[in-house]
């Protein structure tokens, strides 16, 4: 007898299968079509649909030309993509080194792993990391936007949790052959976690990204203003203030504006997605020792 899974679903299985997975989908879908149609729509479709437009019937990029003229999103989008490229460059390069120092037998080797932790799983607080930021100089400074976050305690875990598990003959053999750890960390171990490097590379951009609490903090200069904190300061502070800020004079319906900033900041992470999704689904084989 086959197993029950192995059994071919019933049409009426399948039929309601699909009305509950296509009302997820709807679920997700209208939302965000809301927003770029919104984004699109022009002053008439606003008014002729008391707000939010789900299909706007004269389409016109009017709110992007208008965001992108003052001038201060542009500089934004660079910063923004300045410290997700590099905040995530230098985060992993901190994270692996640390998750692979930790997952091989060393001196003391439970002490100094709970010591890491500890130090990991506790935030100093605001006022703390305000003044570590203000002492090392980096206020009003793009670094201070990629320094403090350049480690996460998950990310080191599950990096160094996936390390543990390559096999340690591996290891043991190139280091007979006189591989450094430095090679062995670049031409063994990470070739066989591209995968999970992939994933928390993922984790570290988005994070970057999002990011505004820290510029609210530590950037007095809107110059320097990341993309979130302009989304932020539009969305939620009213039309007259966010709008002198912005360096643009704000159309008669503020929502096409409004959701043209959202958009601007959801599509540039979300195109990144698609290049790393087989990461999530592929599985990675780290190796067998042959005989």
């Amino acid at each position: 007898m086959r197993p029950i899974w192995k059994e071919r679903p019933s049409p009426g299985y399948q039929a309601i299968k699909a009305l509950v997975l296509g009302g997820f989908a709807l679920v997700i879908v209208i939302p965000i079509l809301v927003v770029i149609s919104t984004s699109l729509a022009s002053d008439r479709d606003i008014i002729d649909a008391g707000g939010y437009v789900l299909w706007p019937s004269h389409p016109t990029f009017k709110a992007y030309q208008t965001l992108f003229g003052g001038g201060l999103m542009g500089r934004a989008i660079l910063v923004s993509v300045f410290v997700t490229l590099v905040g995530t460059a230098i985060a992993l390069a901190v994270t692996i080194a640390l998750a692979y120092a930790t997952s091989r037998p060393v001196l003391f080797g439970r002490p100094v792993l709970l010591m890491v932790l500890f130090t990991l799983l506790f935030a100093p607080g605001i006022i703390p990391m305000f003044l570590v930021v203000k002492q090392l100089g980096l206020l009003d400074s793009l670094w201070s936007l990629i320094l403090p976050g350049a480690l996460g305690a998950f990310n080191f875990v599950v990096l160094r949790t996936f390390f543990m598990n390559v096999p340690g003959e591996l290891l043991e053999s190139a280091r007979i052959d006189g591989a450094s750890d430095f090679t062995i960390l670049r031409r063994i171990v990470l070739p066989l976690s591209k995968a999970v490097v992939a994933v928390v590379g993922l984790f570290y951009a988005v994070g970057f990204w999002n990011a505004f609490f820290n510029a609210l903090l530590y950037l007095n200069d809107t110059s320097k203003w990341p993309v979130q904190v302009i989304l932020r300061t539009y969305v939620l502070q009213g039309k007259s203030l966010s709008a002198d800020q912005l360096g643009v004079h704000p159309p008669s319906q503020p929502q096409s504006l409004q959701m043209a900033v959202v958009v601007v900041a959801l599509v540039p992470i979300a195109m990144v997605y698609p290049f790393l999704q087989r990461h999530f689904t592929k599985g990675v084989i780290t190796g067998a020792v042959k005989g």
